[in-house]
Parts: C-alpha cells; structure tokens; sequence
C-alpha cells in the first residue's frame, strides 16, 4: 500500500512540473496509428483497432485504452486516420484524453517500393482527479476525522488543461522490409496544469523502426498461401524523448493463423545515473489471427530496478479490417501492396 501512495506523489509531482512522457505499446505494430500517422490507410480498406495497457498493476495502475479507425481512398492515394485515447495515471487521478486526426499520402517509387507520408494533429485534454484522497488537515492526533479538507489546491477544483499538438511520420516499405520514422509533439506544447513554464513544456518525441519479413517452409506470398503466412519478421523500435531514449528489440513468427513474438526493452549500455541500469522489461506475445480479425496479448516481464513485484504490464489488441476488394478477386490485396509489417 505504502508503494501505492508514493507512486501517486510522484505522479502528482510531475503533473506540474510537466515531466511526463509518453504512453507506450509494447505491440506497437497493432497500435499503427500511435506510433507513426503514416499508416493511416496502410490496410488499404476500412480499419478498426483497440488496444489496452495495464502497467505495474501491483504498485499503482497505469491504464492506456485507444480506439482508432482509418481508411484508404485508392483514388487519391491517401489515407485517413481518428484516434481515440485515454490514458490513467495513478488509478485515475491523473487523466489525459486524446483525439486526433490524421492524413497520408502514398508515393510509388519503383515497381515494388512506395513511400508513406503523414501528419497528424489533436486535440488533448489533461485534468487531474483528488476524489478519494486525503490531506494533511484531515487528521489530528487521533487519526484520520472525516473531516472535509480546507486545502486551497483542492477547494479550488480539479486543474484541467487543453493544447493542441501536432506530429508527423514517414514510411519506406517493399514486400519484405519497412523502415519508418515518427516525430510527435512538434510545438511542444505546455502541459503543466499548476504552472505553465518551460519546464512544463512536453518534450519532442522522436521513433525509429524497422523490420524484415522473412518467409520460410516454401512460402511464396502468392496465390492461396498468402492466407497462410509463414514468417519471420525481426523488427526494432528505438524512441527517444527529452533525455531519455530506449530501444525494442526482437521478432514476430508468423504460422498461420498464429503469431508468436519475444522482445527485449532497453539499453543496457547506457545509464542515466550511477549504479542505475537501462533495462526495462521482455516482452512475450502470443496472438490469433484469421480473415480479416486478430486478437493479441502480450506481458511485459519487469526487469528493471522496479522488480516482478510490479506486477509487469498486460497488453491486450484487437483489430479488424473490412472487406474493401471486389468480390471473387482475393488477389487483389497483394496488387495493392498493402504494409508487410506484422500487425502487433
């Protein structure tokens, strides 16, 4: 419990001096919209994708829900992207909420590689909850009154904030191979919700990732064996913020209709402090995908200073993509060079 309300404190800290960072997946090819505005479209026919994160559950919950829909109009080769997410911090007490819009264009530069550009713009609304929590004037000698507290940070209501924020992303990508980048928060925008300073100032984020698709036991990509992929995509995710980078790194195997991945998160070479070691989880996934739908899950096997004591971080992702090809010509997917990464 102790464990519980100092990582609250902390939270609370933070919230006003603006040293958040970002929300992460540890799937993030089954979030493509957050991690790079260029896949908006990138299924090639109308999408929706869910995805929720549970991190450290046993010390205090960091709780990540996104909902996002795109779709690609062939016409005009673009693609169009919403994106949903809500993101708790500290059981709730700190809140942010996130709606953007996003735009890509798609550019064929040889006969099997195409270029993805993207920009995204969003709305965000940041508040912070004290339902539920106790200060100093509620107690005495005795303990705990039950008494309402007189704190002028709390009669004073919950403190809200709203900023937009813009970021933008690009994608080189073949049948086997893609390399992508990302840059969020380009206006670095102020989100300290006590006091607006430069120090509140959100960091630009900047994401690098890359992968192969390797296919093995004879599989070709063509004709009916498209529907039974069998693969092996290495793939990395390097991200930095303010001072502070890390890096995914690790493999999809692909034996349809299941997906099986194992990922190791940090840097272990680089330290931020003495005596402290970059290193932060391995990430195991298993998943399920059949037609047009996949369900993933993943967990995150803490091993940082914060220990399995932290209870790790579940993942759970669900995506289906419509029908958007004439009917009787399957085939026509594989034309239309539809992204080659894996979908978690």
């Amino acid at each position: 419990m102790l464990k519980r309300y100092l990582f609250l404190l902390f939270g609370l800290l933070i919230a006003g001096t603006g040293w958040a960072q970002d929300p992460q997946f540890s799937q993030f090819y089954a979030a493509p919209l957050y991690l790079n505005p260029a896949f908006a479209g990138s299924a090639l026919a109308p999408r929706v994708s869910v995805n929720y994160r549970n991190q450290w559950p046993a010390v205090t919950n960091y709780v990540t829900s996104m909902v996002s829909v795109d779709h690609y109009f062939e016409r005009y080769n673009s693609g169009v992207g919403l994106l949903l997410q809500n993101d708790n911090q500290g059981q709730g007490r700190i809140r942010s909420t996130d709606i953007g819009l996003q735009y890509s264009y798609q550019i064929q530069v040889a006969e099997q590689t195409f270029v993805r550009l993207g920009v995204q713009g969003s709305y965000v609304n940041r508040s912070i909850n004290w339902f539920g929590l106790t200060f100093g004037d509620q107690y005495n000698n005795g303990g705990f009154t039950g008494n309402p507290t007189t704190d002028p940070v709390v009669t004073n209501g919950s403190p809200k904030l709203s900023y937009l924020d813009f970021s933008t992303g690009g994608l080189l990508y073949s049948d086997w191979y893609w390399i992508g980048f990302a840059a969020n928060h380009l206006s670095r925008p102020n989100q300290g919700v006590f006091v607006l300073s430069d120090e509140s100032r959100l960091p630009m984020k900047g994401s690098l990732h890359a992968g192969l698709r390797i296919p093995f036991a004879g599989f070709t990509g063509l004709g009916d064996e498209w529907d039974r992929e069998k693969t092996i995509s290495p793939a990395v995710n390097y991200r930095f913020q303010g001072k502070y980078d890390q890096l995914d790194l690790g493999l999809y195997m692909t034996y349809s209709p299941m997906v099986v991945g194992l990922w190791y998160r940090g840097l272990p070479l680089k330290k931020y402090a003495p005596n402290v070691t970059n290193r932060e989880s391995l990430v195991i996934l298993a998943g399920f995908r059949q037609d047009n739908f996949s369900i993933g899950y993943s967990y995150d096997a803490t091993i940082s200073s914060l220990g399995p004591g932290s209870g790790g971080a579940h993942e759970i992702s669900l995506s289906y993509t419509f029908e958007n090809f004439p009917a009787g010509k399957p085939k026509n997917r594989k034309a239309r060079k539809q992204l080659s990464c894996p979908k978690f």
